[in-house]
């Protein structure tokens, strides 16, 4: 039996592979001479963010304030860029509780944004590092034009308490030479006004391997990496033995010879498709898709099911960032020892 002393559903998380995985894209980035700023929305724990800076990263990125507080809380992590617009009292007066721990960079694709961020650092000691996020085709925040870049980066070097601290983006996959050109353009225009543009913050796991592509980005971000998920294996990424974190499941009713139905559903394995047929991949049985998910139970398909009740699997879910959000804690191993459950203190940080 798998792991028989863990109750399911698990999610378990290899160190071994995860700490290959982490030391082999900072080479990766070495080689290449570009910074590594790992995204902590796929993982979620500090011991992880730890990890990835020893390694070389030059710091984290968050999504969300929320993130940025639980990983400056244990320590050990003193330079955080924050990747969405952000909006409320409350939210920028924690920002700045958080610029005074840390060396603090957010970004911003509007002016009212920029506002709101100007009003909360206007009497800081010292100016918040403001990165105009741009559209470079994957169609989700940022300016849409390298004009429209540069007209930004004017207003938030004019503004009190903020300093213009460069271009940020998640591109579209497989676009690296449209986003090398996009983001040039938009670098050669801030410049012939006067400015500097210090950081480039490019990135995305998609494309990890050609983040060298993209040669004026000085910084790739990147968050899936570190486990890897049946996403990446699918685009050629990885392999299923990079794959560090998978979902510990029980067999709970085998009803016909071609369906047997496991103790985790949507609260586990999420309902995320990504394009693909099915929800996971169970490992050591490819036969099987994971055909349908509710909340609690999970649906197994295959022309000969070949399950008991009891029986144990592992799944390697479809998008793996969205399962490091759904349990309070995670099983830590390293190979077939287990070390121990370790909390996810990032779970739920959503705001």
């Amino acid at each position: 039996m798998i792991f028989p002393e863990l109750d399911t559903p698990a999610v378990l998380i290899d160190l071994d592979i995860a700490e290959a995985n982490i030391d082999r894209f900072q080479a990766h980035c070495d080689a290449h001479d570009l910074n590594l700023r790992p995204h902590i929305k796929t993982h979620k724990l500090p011991m992880l963010a730890k990890r990835q800076v020893q390694a070389g990263a030059i710091g984290i990125t968050c999504q969300k304030v929320s993130e940025a507080e639980a990983m400056i809380s244990e320590g050990g992590i003193d330079d955080v860029l924050i990747t969405f617009n952000i909006l409320g009292t409350g939210k920028l007066s924690r920002l700045r509780a958080i610029a005074d721990k840390v060396r603090l960079s957010v970004v911003a694709d509007n002016t009212t944004t920029i506002d709101g961020l100007a009003g909360a650092f206007s009497d800081a000691d010292a100016p918040l590092s403001v990165l105009v996020e741009c559209d470079t085709g994957a169609a989700r925040c940022g300016v849409a034009t390298p004009q429209a870049a540069g007209e930004l980066a004017t207003y938030i070097a004019g503004q009190p308490g903020l300093t213009f601290g460069g271009l940020m983006t998640y591109p579209p996959a497989e676009q690296e030479r449209f986003v090398q050109s996009w983001l040039t353009e938009a670098k050669d225009l801030i410049e012939a006004s006067g400015l500097d543009v210090p950081v480039i913050s490019n990135g995305g796991s998609p494309g990890m391997w050609q983040a060298q592509d993209v040669p004026v980005a000085t910084e790739y971000r990147i968050g899936t990496y570190v486990f890897n998920d049946r996403s990446l294996q699918d685009r050629g990424v990885c392999t299923w033995d990079d794959c560090a974190l998978n979902v510990l499941v029980t067999v709970v009713s085998v009803p016909a010879r071609n369906r047997a139905v496991i103790d985790a559903g949507t609260k586990v394995l999420t309902s995320d498709l990504l394009g693909l047929d099915g929800h996971g991949h169970v490992l050591g049985r490819p036969d099987i898709e994971v055909a349908g998910l509710s909340e609690e139970h999970g649906v197994l398909m295959a022309d000969s099911i070949n399950l008991k009740v009891g029986d144990r699997l592992r799944i390697i879910p479809n998008h793996v960032c969205m399962v490091s959000n759904m349990l309070d804690e995670v099983q830590l191993h390293r190979g077939d020892t287990v070390v121990g459950p370790c909390p996810v203190a990032a779970r739920g940080k959503v705001r």
